[in-house]
């Protein structure tokens, strides 16, 4: 399992999210974190930088792994249209 690791801004964004959405994310991101290989549905490799999107609802999680320290590090949290 990888440790979750978040930064500033990804905690400041995730807090002005609804309550609920914050739980359902979190959960999900815990989720990958157990198993960051696995088949997941709502994961998708990102193209044209490093890292991957997971797909909340409508909301977008973008994160990187870190394999040598077995780290998940949650980068940016936001509304479909503008996290890209």
């Amino acid at each position: 399992m990888y440790k979750v690791v978040t930064t500033k801004s990804f905690a400041k964004d995730l807090a002005r999210l609804p309550l609920n959405w914050q739980k359902r994310i979190v959960g999900k991101i815990q989720e990958v974190a157990a198993d960051p290989y696995g088949r997941h549905n709502n994961v998708t490799k990102l193209q044209g930088r490093d890292g991957y999107r997971l797909k909340v609802g409508g909301w977008r999680v973008i994160y990187e792994l870190q394999d040598d320290r077995l780290e998940l590090w949650a980068l940016e949290v936001g509304a479909r249209g503008g996290i890209y």
